[in-house]
């Protein structure tokens, strides 16, 4: 185990399992989606690991595009989203299918479904890898769920701790520092 591996308290989702997960997502999304225009929004920067897992997974014709949005400092939610950036391709006509890291607050992704649903998608869904259903104030739920979690801060798989920690294979629990 290498030093990010030392300050892992505990793999809560492994290589293997994620694998599985990702298989499974893109055979349910490759049927659901089949006929339809669909293009996949990654909202970075923790989702992208998941992204292009799951791309690859997904067996129809998909388009891409990429958001940065903001609402943490450190461990914390502020609880205000701001966006960093924006999407650049238009929307109209589109199955729109939001892939997001972690659906823990839901503030995020209510205000990105708030926002992207103004510039003419036919529908709008979302993947989530993760989800901490105890950690929600917004009513929102995930179309396409990898995993539910515990109330945990977790890192690896392109979830992060400032910054640090998306490169790691699997999902683990960040030891809690004195």
């Amino acid at each position: 185990m290498g030093t990010l591996d030392n300050n892992i308290e505990k793999i809560l989702i492994s290589e293997k399992e994620l694998k599985r997960a990702v298989t499974r997502l893109g055979k349910q999304i490759s049927a659901d989606y089949q006929g339809k225009n669909l293009m996949m929004v990654s909202v970075l920067k923790g989702s992208v690991v998941f992204m292009a897992d799951l791309m690859r997974a997904i067996t129809i014709p998909c388009s891409i595009d990429f958001m940065a949005v903001s609402s943490y400092a450190g461990r914390v939610s502020t609880g205000a989203v701001r966006i960093i950036k924006d999407l650049d391709y238009p929307l109209d006509n589109c199955d729109l299918l939001i892939v997001e890291d972690i659906l823990d607050s839901g503030r995020t992704l209510h205000y990105i479904i708030d926002i992207l649903s103004l510039r003419g998608p036919r529908s709008i869904k979302i993947c989530t890898l993760l989800d901490k259903p105890e950690r929600r104030v917004v009513q929102i739920e995930s179309n396409y769920l990898g995993f539910k979690i515990p109330d945990a801060f977790v890192v690896g798989y392109g979830l992060d701790y400032n910054e640090k920690y998306r490169n790691l294979p699997y999902i683990g629990i960040l030891k809690i520092e004195d």
